[in-house]
């Protein structure tokens, strides 16, 4: 594969110290031999879940030199292309992989739809698999696409799709099914030219679970909102994001209300945020060799996909199911559901819900640290604080009293300093 096919760099993770190792996939076994080539490739969150399902990954795609770095400490030995749209064509793999770029399709980005500079990108997975048809594609990208320009990503997503041949189903699904205190909902899209996809994403069901699932004792919310939204989320923290309104990676913040340690308005470490995404603490340490920029290793995260989603992907490729149910018809020019399958112009429509299982959950009071956890700044907690004010939105009892207390708190702090 490497030499003319692909414009690589060797992963020799040579200089990785043995803490990197740790984290890396050298020399655990496979259970499969399904092959894959990640496209738009990140952090590795896809081909780590795949590859903890029995995956193995024979190429990986990532332009973004930081992200280049983890991918090299921990795939070493995997090809590492740089711009997809350098690449030739693609390996001899089962399935390709495309987390194609969110950022003209977020509600935190630009919004210019699947067109725009970025987003637009996943063309090039077309033009890839026009000159070699694997047997499954899997993409995956924000909710937000089932309703931008009245869906017009995914009918994008589903005509170029259909051309090639392929089924295709999709389903939106909340992370926090795979155990890790984040609220992410995340559109996973199957196409296959053989196996049925609704055997993939439409076997488990487990449905909303219920109010007791979640502790009362932590609450996570973004600081750098507060005029029109919160990211509110009861035992987990909201959406993990590459940037925010105010245009800087950054963490969320925790609210702990009762206190007890490290003060009641915090922010988990960038360790605890990899752990809230799926990966071992310190995966993208690497990253430090491409860049010193405080945000970078936020970014990369938020940019990741959650490694339990992709490895329940993966167990269901391995090992397929039967569709819970077969659907009711969607009309072309209806508004997209939560979850769908097609073939040759027909839709369907699913009644799913975001949770396929209720894998074992980590309250976020057990995945962060409060004794040790940074509190929110003085100038961050105010400048939030402003912003309810100014607002029209409703927050529960004490909460808005915690909030202006600590701000008063840590500028005591700063003005002692």
């Amino acid at each position: 594969m490497a030499g003319s096919l692909f414009d690589v760099q060797a992963s020799s993770g040579a200089s990785a110290s043995a803490e990197l190792q740790a984290c890396s996939l050298s020399g655990v076994e496979t259970r499969s031999s399904l092959s894959v080539a990640g496209l738009f490739a990140g952090i590795g969150g896809i081909e780590l879940g795949l590859h903890d399902a029995g995956a193995r990954t024979e190429l990986l795609c990532e332009s973004w030199a930081p992200a280049q770095e983890v991918l090299a400490n921990r795939f070493p030995g995997v090809p590492i292309a740089g711009d997809v749209r350098d690449l030739d064509r693609l390996p001899d793999v089962d399935l390709v992989t495309a987390g194609f770029p969110c950022t003209d399709l977020t509600q935190a980005g630009r919004m210019q739809g699947i067109g725009g500079e970025a987003s637009g990108l996943v063309a090039e997975v077309f033009r890839l698999l026009r000159g070699r048809r694997v047997p499954l594609l899997m993409l995956e990208n924000v909710r937000n696409m089932l309703v931008l320009n009245k869906g017009e990503a995914m009918r994008y997503l589903v005509d170029e799709i259909e051309a090639l041949g392929y089924r295709w189903a999709y389903r939106l699904v909340d992370s926090r099914f795979t155990g890790v205190p984040q609220r992410r909902q995340r559109v996973i899209f199957i196409a296959s030219l053989d196996l049925d996809p609704r055997s993939v994403l439409f076997a488990d069901e487990a449905g909303e679970p219920s109010d007791d699932h979640f502790r009362d004792d932590a609450f996570g919310f973004y600081w750098t909102e507060g005029h029109r939204g919160l990211g509110w989320a009861k035992d987990a923290v909201p959406t993990l994001k590459n940037g925010s309104t105010i245009g800087i990676p950054s963490p969320p913040a925790i609210w702990n209300p009762a206190g007890l340690a490290g003060g009641r308005i915090l922010t988990p470490s960038i360790e605890e945020a990899e752990q809230m995404q799926g990966f071992e603490r310190g995966w993208t340490a690497p990253a430090a060799l491409a860049s010193n920029r405080k945000g970078t290793r936020w970014k990369l995260v938020g940019n990741a996909v959650t490694v339990g989603v992709s490895r329940w992907v993966g167990e269901r490729l391995a090992s397929p199911g039967s569709p819970v149910s077969e659907g009711q018809p969607l009309q072309r020019g209806q508004r997209w559901p939560t979850a769908a399958h097609g073939d040759r112009g027909a839709v369907r429509a699913m009644d799913l819900s975001l949770w396929p299982r209720h894998e074992r959950y980590q309250h976020l009071s057990e995945a962060v640290d409060f004794a040790s956890a940074t509190p929110l700044s003085a100038r961050a907690t105010a400048g939030f604080y402003g912003r309810t004010q100014k607002g029209s939105l409703r927050f529960v009892d004490q909460f808005l009293v915690d909030v202006a207390e600590h701000a008063a708190c840590m500028a005591g702090k700063l003005a002692a300093a």
